[in-house]
């Protein structure tokens, strides 16, 4: 197996409340390890994330809801825990506040 390290950005300055951005696709034949996830608010007022893992089973669940970041700041997601990925799952990324969320993903790829 071949571990391939990645990083993954999404930049949030011209998306629209509300709407559900793909961060990242688990490619076919692959399983991924996700080591850090980095939310930012970009905006001038607090803005509320959702963080969603759609499953390729159809399991597509919040791995966080609604949560509240102020003005200049950022939460780092994972504080030392992982999450796999299988096949053709995703990670999504929304704010209630337009243009607001910047989004940096460490993943490492095995293949």
């Amino acid at each position: 197996m071949a571990n391939t390290f990645k990083l993954k950005t999404l930049d949030g300055s011209a998306i629209a409340a509300n709407t559900s951005s793909t961060v990242y696709t688990t490619p076919s034949a692959t399983t991924t390890i996700v080591l850090g996830l980095t939310l930012t608010n970009i905006s001038a007022a607090t803005i509320y994330t959702t963080v969603l893992i759609d499953n390729a089973d159809g399991d597509n669940v919040n791995f966080l809801k609604n949560v509240p970041i102020p003005t200049g700041s950022s939460i780092e997601v994972m504080a030392g825990n992982k999450v796999n990925l299988e096949t053709a799952d995703l990670i999504k990324v929304k704010s209630d506040t337009a243009n607001s969320l910047d989004t940096t993903m460490s993943i490492m790829e095995q293949t």
